[in-house]
């Protein structure tokens, strides 16, 4: 399945991932208007006969409300929303007979929307980047422990981008794999080239990435960021939650997300993404050690399948399991 990608989730992207046989998504706020969604659902129709979902991500989405009207007037096949509370949109959801995913960081979060009618749910563990919680597990340890709780069909997102933590997912119980940084590197997503570069060259064992990723937030700046809630709009606080996560001291004068994301297509793109120390700069997770290449989407999932199908076969060999 393919992440919600911020200012980069387009419908061309989401149509060469339906393409290539997985599950594409358009990222509702690179649209900004309910006119441009429309749009933008209307041509991937054209563009594949392959189901879809809308991503919304709560409070970093613009004119969520409208945005989740035109999904349901176009009566798309399945809605994810995410980062925030889904109560006030999840009754809609169900009432338009919409398949409706939501992923979140914590587990309590996901069986609360379970609760709510949920279809299916993400679980995002630490090992990815973006919205974060502080209650939020390494990936493999959320999965595992996830699965014993959830009842509804569990995806795993966190750091997956190859044959080897696509099996382990698998074995840990979801029933598939959600993917942010690996679509992040192929050539259909319109993210800067040279940002794709450093995708490519950055490896997870990155001391500064290591401490971006998985470090708890600083006690005083979140403190901070918790008491200014009530003093910012949603959109903006929820970015600056972000931001004191991945422990980015710029967080008092974030934009909104759906602004941060289109400077990221830019010529401008390192100066515009302010990643924590010296690593190369880019939005991406520990995924980007199974990435040594720009591939397209096609490549990319037929490359990861392949590996799989490989690694189960020499499986069968080594430890006889067809005796």
């Amino acid at each position: 399945m393919e992440g919600g990608l911020s200012g980069l989730g387009t419908w061309e992207l989401a149509a060469a991932v339906c393409e290539a046989g997985a599950h594409g998504s358009i990222t509702a706020a690179v649209y900004r208007t309910p006119e441009g969604l429309r749009e933008a659902i209307q041509n991937l129709r054209k563009a594949t006969k392959h189901k879809f979902s809308v991503n919304l991500t709560i409070g970093m989405c613009p004119r969520i409300d409208e945005m989740l009207d035109v999904c349901i007037e176009e009566n798309v096949h399945a809605i994810e929303t995410a980062a925030y509370k889904p109560d006030e949109y999840a009754k809609k959801i169900k009432k338009a007979g919409i398949i409706w995913i939501h992923k979140a960081a914590v587990i309590d979060h996901l069986k609360h929307a379970e609760r709510l009618g949920a279809d299916a749910v993400v679980l995002v563990g630490l090992e990815g980047y973006g919205f974060k919680n502080i209650r939020q597990l390494p990936t493999f340890t959320a999965i595992a422990w996830g699965a014993r709780q959830l009842k509804v069909p569990l995806v795993a997102g966190g750091g997956i981008g190859g044959p080897h933590t696509f099996l382990a997912a698998l074995a840990l119980g979801a029933e598939g794999i959600y993917m942010g940084t690996a679509f992040l590197v192929t050539k259909e997503c319109p993210l800067s080239q040279r940002v794709k570069e450093n995708i490519v060259k950055a490896t997870p064992d990155h001391p500064d990435l290591i401490f971006e990723l998985i470090a708890p937030p600083d006690p005083e700046e979140y403190k901070a960021v918790r008491e200014a809630k009530d003093k910012m709009p949603l959109e903006k606080w929820l970015a600056a939650m972000e931001r004191v996560h991945l422990k980015h001291k710029d967080w008092r004068n974030v934009l909104p997300m759906w602004e941060q994301g289109e400077q990221l297509r830019t010529d401008k793109a390192e100066e515009a993404m302010p990643t924590y120390g010296s690593r190369p700069k880019g939005p991406y997770s520990f995924a980007c050690g199974y990435l040594n290449k720009i591939v397209s989407c096609k490549e990319l999932i037929e490359g990861i399948v392949k590996g799989a199908e490989e690694i189960l076969k020499k499986w069968v060999v080594d430890f006889k399991l067809n005796e």
